[in-house]
Formats: structure tokens, sequence, C-alpha cells
């Protein structure tokens, strides 16, 4: 309701079970005309769509996997009333079935779409524009992570509690097999280019409908896997365990437990108020092994807002005259990626486009990090870090130094240059076999150096900067054309440290005056100010 309540032309009518919660929703602010009823979907449902006379249904309560001996009564009563309808159901074996529908929705003139949400509209959406091009599909993994801060909804809990440790399909080999919900886990790292990364995430196993019906799109799929990440990571700890404990049968089912649930879920929170989603497709094309993904990252109170933006995207595309065919269906095929651009740009939520193959483990390590973000960086900024084997640069910089003796001590075991008010500078930086990059500074006669590298595991997304037995990964962001990094982790000695310990990097280059510009900044907790360098290179050739 609310992402259409900017809508003129539409009369939204809010109902629910408690009518004091609808009207206190209808006291929003909105150029649709807003109107609250009760409506109890246990009730005389056709009685009161016979009184509201609605065009379109939206079934947004759920839990869909609960709905009983007849789940599709609604549905049903919205056809035979004339009326369209869309759910937001996640529950796969309830979108799949909602076809039995499809003689009723024709014979109507209607259309009854079900699973219209992330999962599976969005996910799909995604995979075909993934897919273009390949000759072939090896794997399809899917995950969303909402925020530690979303609201999670009573019903949405109820949902995870019915399936959490109990067999959920997957496809593996090219065939269905049942794993474990939120026990079966994998590790992806959302990473939209240019954006600053969400941390390297833990999946678990979800039932969704994708698996389902990206199996019936690509049927020669050998591998076909969705996944939640709830945040922070205690709370899938917590499901995992709780799974597990289902899993090996010491607990029917998780139901009873979904109230603690929730108010565990609603009350254990910190860390980033960000969330995100990541579709990744694998295959061939000419023969070469490609990774292609797409990433979606949602800042604040943006990321709950995307499930319910393909039930947007659909009635607005009815309102400028684009409605789906009549007929019952999984709603996967009816939105591409391109109906959700315009919603997307009206929040804070962000995508990009990633590839991964043997031609591009060859470019340069900048290059690799930032993927299509690279080409938005100004010009002096792209020349200096593009470069093959080796690449010298010189010119001007200035340092100063933290007076603090620890601060001092600090910068005599890295080798920082002592305080210069203005002398050459010489960095050169050379690549090896494995694409790790040496940087070797001379600041008017001192030397310093440290290496850098893709990050692996859980430096995924990083840049590592290695200062001797100090690591420090670094998210690369592009903004307005210069290159921002920011330190996301660091270890001593191979022992991850807490970021709030860590290093406060503020570096960033730019294209002043049509040359390469860099500032550095390093500080420490407790310590303060250690050095600063800045100044610009002109790269030789």
């Amino acid at each position: 309701m609310q992402l259409l309540a900017d809508e003129p032309r539409l009369k939204l009518i809010v109902a629910g079970r408690s009518l004091s919660a609808a009207q206190a929703f209808c006291r929003m602010a909105s150029k649709a005309t807003l109107e609250a009823v009760a409506f109890d979907r246990a009730g005389d449902i056709p009685a009161a769509l016979s009184r509201l006379r609605p065009d379109i249904i939206v079934d947004a309560s759920g839990p869909f996997q609960s709905y009983g001996s007849d789940p599709y009564h609604v549905a049903r009563a919205a056809l035979e009333a004339g009326a369209d309808y869309l759910d937001i159901a996640d529950a796969a074996e309830f979108v799949v079935g909602i076809d039995k529908l499809d003689a009723l929705a024709k014979a109507k003139g209607r259309f009854a779409l079900s699973g219209v949400s992330s999962f599976p509209v969005l996910t799909a959406a995604v995979v075909r524009k993934l897919a273009a091009g390949l000759d072939e599909i090896d794997a399809i993994t899917a995950g969303i992570a909402p925020s530690p801060y979303a609201t999670v909804g009573l019903n949405v809990v109820r949902a995870i509690a019915s399936y959490a440790g109990k067999t959920v399909d997957v496809v593996e080999a090219g065939r269905r097999v049942g794993r474990h919900g939120f026990v079966d886990s994998r590790r992806l790292t959302i990473n939209v280019p240019g954006r600053l990364p969400l941390r390297p995430i833990r999946f678990g196993l979800v039932d969704v409908p994708d698996i389902a019906v990206l199996a019936s799109d690509w049927p020669e799929t050998g591998s076909i896997w969705a996944g939640a990440g709830p945040t922070p990571a205690t709370l899938h700890r917590l499901l995992w365990a709780c799974g597990w404990l289902v899993r090996l049968r010491l607990l029917p089912s998780l139901k009873p437990f979904a109230p603690i649930m929730n108010w565990v879920i609603n009350t254990v929170r910190w860390g980033e108020h960000r969330g995100g989603m990541i579709v990744e497709v694998t295959g061939r094309s000419d023969g070469q092994e490609q990774c292609r993904s797409w990433h979606l990252l949602a800042e604040g109170e943006d990321g709950p807002m995307i499930p319910s933006m393909a039930a947007e995207a659909i009635i607005r595309n009815c309102l400028d005259g684009r409605m789906p065919q009549a007929g019952a269906r999984p709603a996967h095929r009816d939105l591409e990626l391109d109906d959700y651009g315009p919603l997307f740009a009206k929040r804070k939520i962000y995508t990009g486009f990633r590839t991964t193959n043997a031609e591009i483990q060859r470019q340069p390590l900048y290059e690799q990090a930032m993927g299509e973000a690279a080409s938005r960086l100004c010009e002096p900024v792209r020349e200096l870090h593009r470069f093959a084997l080796q690449r010298r640069s010189t010119g001007r910089a200035s340092v100063t130094r933290g007076t603090n003796p620890l601060a001092r001590l600090v910068g005599l075991i890295v080798s920082f240059p002592p305080p210069i008010a203005d002398g050459p500078v010489e960095v050169v930086m050379s690549r090896d076999d494995a694409g790790v990059e040496t940087w070797r500074r001379d600041f008017d006669g001192h030397r310093f150096s440290s290496t850098q590298e893709l990050g692996r595991g859980r430096w995924d997304g990083l840049i590592v900067e290695r200062f001797g037995q100090v690591a420090i990964g670094l998210a690369t962001v592009e903004i307005d054309g210069s290159l921002h990094v920011v330190p996301r982790r660091w270890s001593v000695l191979g022992v991850q440290m807490p970021l709030a310990l860590g290093p406060r990097v503020k570096a960033f280059e730019h294209g002043a005056d049509g040359r390469f510009n860099f500032d550095v900044e390093l500080s420490l907790p407790l310590i303060g100010h250690v050095v600063r360098y800045r100044g610009w290179l002109v790269p030789d050739g």
C-alpha cells in the first residue's frame, strides 16, 4: 500500500481482521484514495467481495504454507467475483499449484498470479538477464539478506518455522534432491560494483518457489539453490542449531516456537542497517566458463519494500494498459528486470552486474575488484591502475606524522616516511603471475612497500593490503569518478581483529588538474593520527 500511495488513479482498500489497524494505516499521507475495512479470510469472502467490488485483490497475509485443505478459496472467490488476483506467497507448493484455477481464470478473462515477490519473480527476471548468450547453464544460486533492523512479521516467522530443519527440494546434478531448511548453507557476498559491499553472509536454504519454477524454465541446469541470510550472524547460528534439532527429530517442528522466534528476530539487532540480494548464474559461452552475478544493495528502510515491488510493478502496468494475460500461474514470467528499474530509482536501492571468467581474471587488480564501476572512474585514476606487469609513476607529495609516541612507534614498525613539506615521490607497482600487486613507494629517499590482492573467503569483495604481518581489507567505492577505499576487516599475524580497534583509513584518489591525485590518512583508536601523505603522480610513458 505504501508503494502505491503516490498514485492518484487508485483507490486502495486496506482490509484486515483488525479494523482499527486498517484505519490507523489509512491515516498516512496519500495521493491515492484509502479506505479501511474489516476482512477475515475465514469469513464469507464472496459476500465481502460483492460488497467491496475490487478490481484486483492482493493477498499479503500468509503463511501460505498453512492455508489448509482449500488453500485457493480466496483466489477462487476473487475470480468468481470478476476480480484479478495477486499474492506474495513464498511457499513452493502453493505457488506452483495455483494453475488449478487456470481454466476458471481464462473463462472469466482474469489473471491469478501467485508468488508475486522477490522469490521467484525478481529472481527469474535476473536469471533471464544473466543467462542471455550462455550456451548452457550449470548452476543458479540466489540469496536474500534483510537488514538486521528490518521488522519481520509473525506470519513470515511461522513460515520459516514450518520448514526449518525439514526436507526442502533443491536441484543437484540435474535431479531434485532433499536438503534441510536453514541447515544446508552457503556463504555469499553481496557486492554492488562501486558500492560498499555487505560483509560475507551465511545463507540458509529456504523453501521458496524458485527451485520449481526455475527448473521448469531451465530444465538442463545442474544445480539450483536459494537461501536467506539472517543478520546478525548470531540469528543464523540459532536457526541452524534449532534446525538440527528438527533434522535429528529431537523436535517435531519449530512452529510452536514461532512467537518466541519472532521476538528474538525483532529484538536481537546490531550491525549496519543495510540489506541486499544476489543471484549467480554459472555456465559456458563458446566453451568458456563464466560466472555472472547480479547484486542488489538496499539502504535503511528501503530493503523491506522490495518483496512487494513485484505487485507494485504489475499494478502500475495495469494502470498503463499493460495487463497480464488471463490465466492462473506462478508470476515469474510476468515481469522483467527493466520493470523494477523505475521503482528502485525512487529509493536507496542500487544494483549492478559482475562477471568472472579467464579473461577477466587477467585484468588489473582494481578493475577486477570494481567490476563495471571501474569504467566510471576518472581517466587519471583508471590509467594509473591499468597496467599489465609493472608501472612506474613519479610526482610530488607531502607527509605529516603523528606526535604521539605510540604513533611514532607504529610508523617506525611499518616504515612510514618522515614528515615532508614538499618532496619528490616515486611509486613502482608490479604484478606477479598470481595477480598480487606490490607497491613500492619512495618519498624523497625513504622507502616502504605493501602488497595488494583480491580477498578470498571472509575477505571476499575486498582488496587485501598487507604491511608485513598486518592485513587490511579495503572496499573500493566510486563516488563521482573518484576512488575511495574503506577498511572493512583487519588482522594481525593472521588473527582476525575487531574492526572497532582497527586502523582508521581515509583514502581517496581523484583526477584534479588532469592528473592522478592521492590523499591517504591513517589513524588508530586511542593513539590518534599516525600518518598522512598526499600529492600527485604521473605514470611514465
